[in-house]
């Protein structure tokens, strides 16, 4: 479903709701669904209630408003959400806007943040990502080739805007998630040493920490695509995947999502899905780590290579392997005219803190950062 798309042949219906929500949440089809617990509770059954609904104006709206509220990354008011969500061809008054933030309260999605405001809150960003799926295949490399064009980093000056992925861990977990990394970071399976740390309240690239937690972010491996189209050189992103290690070096990979065909980060999904062992590959060269694969073009080696030499000057490691004309890389082929290039994931130090056994809230390819904000992992 597209946000712009909006019926708006039901707004009498919802504008006259506000007077009885109770009863327009049962009209909705609520209590017929198993939503409503008939107490005054909506109540989540099995998969994404917009998905379910996804006809329904009601629903719509509503995935707007959570649009509206992710984007903002702060509580905000029904007089700022009403302004923000005709940006999506939406009119809502402020009535109808609080009349949908009861429905959404309900459901668990929103909560009370300062002063009349509302907050997204974690169930909601698992609903808006669901509901929105169907509309972001592809969203990821679209994402990707954002942040390298946003990207202004200069290596020679230490200077400019970076990417990162944001990792949200408990307070009592954060040194032991720490020292889970530290095999990673001496074994350099990440992209850099380089990392920012930020408490509640402090923002890392687009996330606010929140309260109780602690917010770590890595160098996202962007950064190398964003180095190289500021060198001229088009770089293709291809897959996400998950690279066996054997003796220390790169042997295949064992498990691939392609950029284009895909609404979730690849790396997120490994990480959940347990099927990395990054702290085995760090302690002893054998397992299974974040990797990314990109494709370039054959005669433009040398600038790459020249690139990647500035990026290692600047504590930017991420390039893991960079291979010849038309040859094969870790078991991909390619074109006569093509070279693969295998850039290693900046989540890896935090696979091996899950791996460990530590709960943590990922968020990759998060934002962009000032270089001058990241420190070095062994300085924490």
């Amino acid at each position: 479903m597209r946000i712009g798309e909006v019926v708006k042949q039901d707004m009498c219906r919802d504008e006259a709701a506000v007077a009885n929500p109770d009863a327009a949440c049962r009209s909705r089809g609520f209590l017929r669904s198993g939503c409503y617990n008939g107490s005054g509770r909506l109540m989540r059954q099995g998969g994404s209630a917009m998905v379910q609904s996804a006809n329904s104006d009601t629903e719509k709206k509503i995935l707007a408003i959570l649009k509206v509220l992710n984007e903002a990354g702060e509580p905000l008011g029904s007089i700022t959400i009403a302004r923000e969500l005709r940006r999506y061809g939406l009119n809502l008054s402020e009535r109808a806007v609080r009349y949908h933030l009861r429905i959404m309260d309900e459901r668990g999605y929103t909560q009370p943040g300062g002063r009349d405001g509302r907050s997204i809150t974690p169930l909601g960003m698992e609903e808006l990502q669901i509901a929105l799926a169907p509309d972001q295949v592809g969203f990821i490399l679209e994402r990707l080739e954002l942040m390298a064009f946003e990207t202004t980093f200069d290596p020679a000056k230490r200077t400019g805007l970076l990417p990162i992925n944001t990792s949200i861990f408990t307070e009592a977990k954060f040194k032991k998630a720490l020292s889970a990394m530290r095999s990673t970071f001496k074994a350099g399976l990440c992209v850099s040493h380089l990392v920012a740390v930020g408490y509640e309240g402090e923002r890392l690239g687009n996330v606010v920490v929140p309260k109780g937690k602690v917010g770590f972010a890595t160098v996202c491996s962007v950064v190398v695509n964003g180095a190289l189209l500021k060198a001229g050189v088009p770089v293709e992103s291809r897959f996400g995947g998950v690279l066996e290690l054997r003796g220390g070096r790169p042997r295949r990979f064992t498990a691939i999502i392609n950029y284009a065909g895909t609404s979730l980060d690849p790396s997120e999904q490994y990480i959940r899905s347990r099927m990395t062992s990054v702290g085995e590959a760090a302690k002893t060269g054998d397992g299974r780590i974040l990797a990314n694969f990109r494709e370039l073009p054959a005669p433009s080696r040398a600038r790459v290579e020249e690139t990647i030499s500035r990026l290692g000057e600047a504590g930017i490691k991420g390039v893991y392997a960079l291979g010849q004309a038309g040859e094969p890389v870790c078991q991909i082929a390619l074109g006569m005219n093509r070279i693969g290039m295998v850039l290693l994931g900046g989540l890896n130090p935090v696979a091996a803190a899950v791996e460990a056994g530590i709960d943590v809230d990922n968020f990759s390819e998060s934002g962009l950062i000032e270089f001058e904000r990241l420190v070095s992992y062994w300085d924490l």
